[in-house]
């Protein structure tokens, strides 16, 4: 009698499943970033300085920090499972963005509750002794209400984050399952690159400048995100209808699992890797457009022009899309020909999408090709841990890389002020390459975490790791923009900021995380955690 195959052992189920998940992450990273490319309208219109906007930005993982509350979305996705957890952290997404909207909406301004904001939370008993408060005495209202609706998405979008990592690790154990993690991130972060073009279209939308009508843009990404959820919870609990599994544990989450994940050394070293590397990478978004509109000289385009209209917007989204289509399908085309001439197309395209960046004279255009190598080579990473494993060695190959592309924002890039082309050239080249090295992070060190924990707490296991990730993500979007203000006392045009330190700053976590893989990879030579083995025997 054969087995009965589900919806699992479809390849094409496989994918949608992962599809939805990833959608709805992509959605989700828009909104994360929406202010990113704006930091200096945020300064002319809103009186958000660096300090302001860095304490705004750190907030998304206070409440996951200090109210721990990422390790009880971990207990939550271990007993609820999946499906419920999915779904609950996209109403949580929206319901923090939609405050944030509000926060920075012309309803907010000048309102009574704008007041309130102002004479209030200036002073947090505890937090300010600790130095770890989400608010100041001086902060504007609307960074406050913003960063208050920032903690609350933050929550949803990290428990959305362990729990499509859960989602792929149960419609893809034993199959390519780091393909498929690649898969999900290289998407994800095409979201990275449409907030970096989009965010300032729909800021400067008709000749006049409104942030709201970015976060806006945000806020209904994350609605779509919802409806991706909702449709993954029935196609999921289709797939527990024909496996028999039920949804939550039949062995409930106890307190004593979570010392089994903390006395793994190898659990550590993972969780370590983690926090310096995304520590050193997702706080750069924040800053990223504003570091190049200092250290870049944009030639602005004549009033008028293509160059200068709303529509070459969409072409140059198009023209991104051709680029990530073209080059993520060529790893997937099984005819040689096809493969090549996919590559072919995304490198033209590629290459066109760069020039019409440099013609248009915006640095968020330029910083928007980040994720666009990492789409490229992202499934080929995945596709090769999959099959011959070196996980632990491409994470310290990513380190080794980052280093790099920090140290040359620091000291090379500023050298080319003046030198309109061979500064595109150096921040395109750079950028790209520290996208590469990001990719590197979901194709080896999550779909490592099975390996170090039993499946029955990889929810709980996911959690930590993004618990101790957060406290980076907290701490350096914050100290960036207090290095910033310090480092640039008598600055007050937004685009003057000298980014040397903070840079450098960066490029020493990299170090860090340099170590730390030198370790991990020891380690697993000595334990045989099975780091660097394939995931598919």
């Amino acid at each position: 009698m054969t087995e009965k195959l589900t919806m699992r052992d479809n390849a094409t189920f496989r994918w949608i499943a992962l599809l939805l998940l990833a959608l709805a992450m992509f959605c989700s990273y828009i909104f994360m970033d929406i202010l990113s490319p704006i930091k200096d309208l945020m300064q002319t219109h809103r009186g958000w300085d660096s300090t302001a906007f860095g304490t705004m930005q750190g907030a998304e993982t206070f409440l996951n920090v200090f109210v721990f509350f990422l390790i009880f979305a971990g207990i939550i996705l271990d007993k609820m499972g999946v499906r419920f957890t999915a779904v609950l952290s996209g109403v949580v997404m929206l319901i923090g963005g939609l405050i944030k909207y509000f926060a920075i909406s012309e309803s907010f301004m000048g309102s009574g509750l704008e007041t309130w904001f102002t004479n209030h939370l200036n002073y947090i008993p505890g937090f300010d002794e600790l130095g770890v408060s989400p608010f100041y005495r001086g902060m504007p209202a609307s960074a406050k209400l913003a960063a208050i609706g920032f903690m609350i998405f933050g929550c949803g979008t990290e428990m959305a984050g362990i729990t499509v990592s859960r989602g792929i690790v149960k419609w893809f154990k034993g199959r390519e399952t780091a393909l498929a993690m690649g898969s999900e991130m290289a998407l994800a972060r095409l979201g990275v690159a449409t907030c970096m073009i989009f965010s300032p279209y729909f800021a400067r939308l008709g000749g006049s400048v409104n942030v709201s009508r970015s976060v806006a843009f945000g806020v209904v990404l994350l609605c779509i995100a919802l409806i991706m959820f909702v449709v993954y919870f029935f196609m999921d609990r289709k797939l527990d209808a024909q496996t028999g599994e039920a949804e939550e544990t039949d062995d409930p989450f106890k307190v004593s699992d979570i010392g089994k994940i903390l006395s793994s050394m190898g659990f550590w070293l993972v969780a370590l890797l983690c926090v310096l590397y995304y520590s050193a990478i997702f706080p750069f978004q924040k800053y990223a457009v504003n570091m190049l509109q200092c250290n870049l000289t944009l030639n602005e385009p004549q009033a008028g022009s293509f160059w200068a209209g709303d529509t070459v917007t969409i072409v140059q989204y198009l023209i991104m899309l051709v680029v990530a289509v073209g080059s993520f399908s060529s790893n997937f085309a099984k005819k040689k020909s096809l493969k090549v001439g996919l590559m072919a197309l995304a490198v033209v395209a590629l290459a066109v999408y760069c020039v019409m960046g440099y013609k248009r004279g915006t640095a968020e255009t330029i910083f928007a090709v980040f994720p666009l190598l990492a789409v490229a080579i992202t499934p080929i990473l995945g596709n090769y841990v999959d099959h011959k494993g070196k996980a632990a060695s491409m994470l310290m190959i990513g380190s080794l890389l980052l280093i790099l592309c920090h140290l040359t924002f620091a000291f090379i890039l500023p050298g080319f002020k003046g030198n309109a082309v061979g500064g595109a050239v150096v921040a395109y080249l750079t950028i790209l390459v520290l996208g590469a090295s990001f990719s590197l992070v979901p194709a080896a060190l999550w779909p490592s975490v099975p390996k170090l924990v039993d499946e029955k707490i990889i929810g709980s296991a996911y959690a930590l790791i993004f618990w101790i990730q957060n406290i980076g993500l907290w701490l350096f979007p914050l100290l960036i923009g207090k290095v910033l203000d310090k480092t640039n006392p008598n600055v007050t045009n937004p685009v003057d900021f000298n980014y040397t330190w903070p840079l450098v700053m960066l490029a020493c976590l990299g170090i860090a995380a340099l170590v730390i893989g030198i370790i991990l990879k020891a380690v697993d030579g000595k334990k045989h955690l099975g780091l660097e083995e394939p995931n598919i025997h």
